[in-house]
């Protein structure tokens, strides 16, 4: 086989393989969510671990034994999920995006409430980290019905029963 054979092949399998690559790329675009649907996707990811960790917080409560470390992690979950969620709520990832949310159109009709509401929660998120540091079982069952009063607050203005 020539010289000028051998690359005309090449660059005919190069080409080929470039399309290949390309019509891959289109498919895998046009199957990527839509920035709603991602949102929505995370934020009931990250609530189903908030309600992990105060699951863990709960037991250890009910218990009566406290494990320090898993509470401090499960305050810090709760803490870190709870600062990351008012991003996830951009305009257009309520019920008009049609994809199943329990988020209430209040959430976008009253942001400044609603993001007062999530940041009521951080500082009490916080505060439980701080108190599951020492271990003390009382302090933490405090904390930890304050942090899950800003829960129910936020619930009973931005989210449908489900």
């Amino acid at each position: 086989m020539t010289l000028t054979r051998k690359l005309s092949l090449a660059v005919l399998g190069m080409s080929a393989a470039v399309v290949d690559v390309t019509g891959t790329m289109a498919a895998t675009a046009s199957a990527a969510p839509s920035p709603a649907a991602a949102a929505i996707a995370t934020r009931q990811a990250n609530f189903k671990k908030m309600g992990g960790a105060m699951k863990a917080l709960k037991d250890q409560l009910a218990s009566g034994t406290i494990d320090k470390a898993k509470a401090v992690g499960a305050a810090r979950t709760l803490a870190a999920t709870g600062r990351a969620q008012g991003r996830l709520f951009p305009n257009g990832s309520g019920a008009s995006s049609g994809i199943k949310t329990g988020a209430l159109p209040a959430v976008w009709s009253n942001r400044t409430q609603f993001d007062a509401a999530l940041k009521a929660y951080v500082v009490q998120a916080d505060k439980l980290v701080a108190v599951a540091g020492t271990g003390n079982a009382a302090a933490i069952g405090a904390q930890f019905k304050a942090v899950g009063g800003t829960c129910a607050a936020c619930h009973k203005q931005f989210r449908a029963d489900d």
